[in-house]
Parts: structure tokens; sequence; C-alpha cells
């Protein structure tokens, strides 16, 4: 916590003098995040939007996240023969491939990012 916090009283009330958080832009996996922790892990939600650590966090996993779903969607597609050579020959079934890789990257980032 914030040692250098200080109050202003309203009536019978101290109120925490609180600034506004940065205005970092998180993404997807930032915005997903924030919902998980708000819904199912509200105690740790509170704490970090307290110790103005929340917008940061978000801003982290979602530069994380990002950079695991393109590795992870370059190495399943290596690993699966999904190239641009099937691109060319066969759209459909690229895309099919694809659309599958994309979703198991996600799985994955969701269960070792977003809902850890």
């Amino acid at each position: 916590m914030n040692a250098n916090l200080t109050y202003h009283q309203e009536g019978d009330y101290l109120i925490p003098d609180l600034a506004a958080p940065e205005n970092i832009s998180t993404g997807i996996w930032g915005m997903r995040r924030r919902k998980f922790l708000r819904q199912r892990r509200n105690g740790i939600y509170t704490g970090m939007l307290l110790s103005c650590k929340l917008n940061a966090h978000f801003a982290e996993i979602d530069r994380e996240a990002a950079e695991m779903f393109e590795r992870l969607t370059r190495q399943m597609a290596a690993e699966q023969g999904v190239t641009e050579q099937l691109k060319a020959e066969n759209q459909m079934a690229w895309v099919g491939a694809m659309n599958n890789i994309r979703n198991a990257a996600e799985e994955v980032i969701l269960n070792k990012l977003i809902y850890a």
C-alpha cells in the first residue's frame, strides 16, 4: 500500500485523496483480464485499484498475451503444415485450419494468463 496516502474530511468521514490512474490503453486481453478479476477475484481487483497498479497490470497482461498469441499461432501452423502454399491451393482448408489454431492458442492464453 502507498504510505503517502492523504485524506480529506467530508462531514464525519475521512475520504482518501485518490488520483485518477494513468490512462493506459489495453486491448482485448487486458479487458478480458479486467472482467475476470472484477467478477471472480474482486479482492485482488480492489487491492490493485487502490494501489494504482491496475491499469499497468492490464497493459502488461495485454502485451504478454498478444506476444504469446502470435508465437503460438506461428508454432502451431508450422507443426500442422499450414503454409502459404496451402493458402494458395485451398483457401477454405487454410481458413479452417487457421481458425482451429487461433482457437487453440486463445484457450492456452485464457488458461495461462487471463484466468490465472
